[in-house]
């Protein structure tokens, strides 16, 4: 697939590499140091968008929300590589006493809080992090046009809408001349396929959206480190997978094992190069705690899936445990 961006997002001009890399973990499960290591790893390695938001990692306890946009912004400073890479972050989440939604209040705030953290004069993708139904999409909209015309931020994406208001939402920017959202990041692959199939990826793609996808790696159970219940205690996002402990998601990972092992490569990055494979997927999202995890996810972007490969994969995630 090789490493250099291979797509823009929507009608922006941000060339993506065809994996981005999760900061979610950040100030949370990766401390400063090995954040640095692991972005260091992934620049040099010719990758260049890193997504992150406001509201990372306000779940942990003491935490306020930004720590990891505080930790990508101390990298920034110190290896001098923000033209290097494309930095993408989020707004709407409930951070506490710092506010939610998307209101034009409320994103004014939330801009030059993550600007300050990530120690930037501006963002280069900036998301609505969820819907606000108690928002009109217009008062959203405007805020974020604004704010790319100012020079803040460069395109503005959407995640989590479903394919009537993501619709609605291009339609008000077309009826009142306003930036448009340029890309979507939806939850998606190879166990929760049926959320992006269908009727949100047909918008994305008869409007030429980039997509960014969430989850990629199903929250650790792709790469095949959760085989029974007893697995479940390493890591905190452990018990999130449980839910896949049936026949269909074994049948998955006995897919990746599967492949994986004809490649000479590991279940993430044969789960990881699915999605790249997909028409509409721009690049998948994922996060790293380690170099030895990164180099795996990296590794998708130039591992080819032959035919056998990806029609045995759709065979076996078709449908749902559901």
């Amino acid at each position: 697939m090789g490493r250099t961006p291979r797509r823009l997002l929507g009608k922006s001009s941000l060339a993506v590499a065809p994996f981005a890399l999760g900061g979610n973990v950040f100030g949370w499960t990766v401390d400063e140091a090995k954040a640095f290591r692991i972005l260091d790893a992934f620049v040099s390695a010719g990758f260049n968008l890193i997504d992150t938001a406001d509201v990372y990692s306000t779940w942990v306890p003491g935490h306020r929300g930004g720590e990891s946009e505080t930790i990508i912004g101390k990298w920034l400073r110190e290896s001098g590589r923000r033209n290097d890479v494309l930095i993408a972050t989020k707004v709407g989440n409930d951070m506490g006493t710092g506010g939610k939604g998307l209101s034009a209040e409320h994103i004014s705030h939330a801009v030059e809080a993550s600007l300050r953290r990530l120690q930037t004069d501006y963002i280069d993708l900036y998301q609505a992090h969820d819907d606000d139904p108690g928002v009109p999409l217009s008062e959203t909209l405007e805020a974020f046009s604004s704010l790319v015309d100012e020079g803040k931020v460069r395109a503005i994406g959407a995640s989590n809408y479903d394919a009537e208001r993501l619709m609605a939402a291009l339609q008000c920017s077309r009826e009142r001349g306003l930036r448009r959202y340029e890309s979507l990041q939806p939850l998606y692959n190879l166990m929760e396929r049926q959320e992006f199939e269908g009727a949100l990826g047909e918008v994305c793609r008869r409007e030429g959206l980039g997509v960014l996808t969430y989850y990629s790696l199903a929250a650790g159970f792709l790469t095949g480190k959760y085989r029974s219940r007893e697995d479940l205690g390493k890591s905190p996002r452990g018990r999130r997978v449980e839910t896949w402990f049936g026949e269909r998601g074994f049948r998955i990972l006995a897919a990746l094992d599967e492949v994986a092992s004809r490649l000479d490569s590991f279940p993430a990055t044969v789960a990881l190069a699915w999605l790249m494979a997909r028409p509409l997927v721009t690049a998948p999202i994922a996060s790293a705690t380690s170099l030895d995890q990164l180099n795996q996810l990296l590794g998708a972007a130039d591992l080819h899936l032959d035919t056998e490969a990806i029609q045995l994969l759709d065979k076996v995630s078709a449908g749902s445990d559901c």
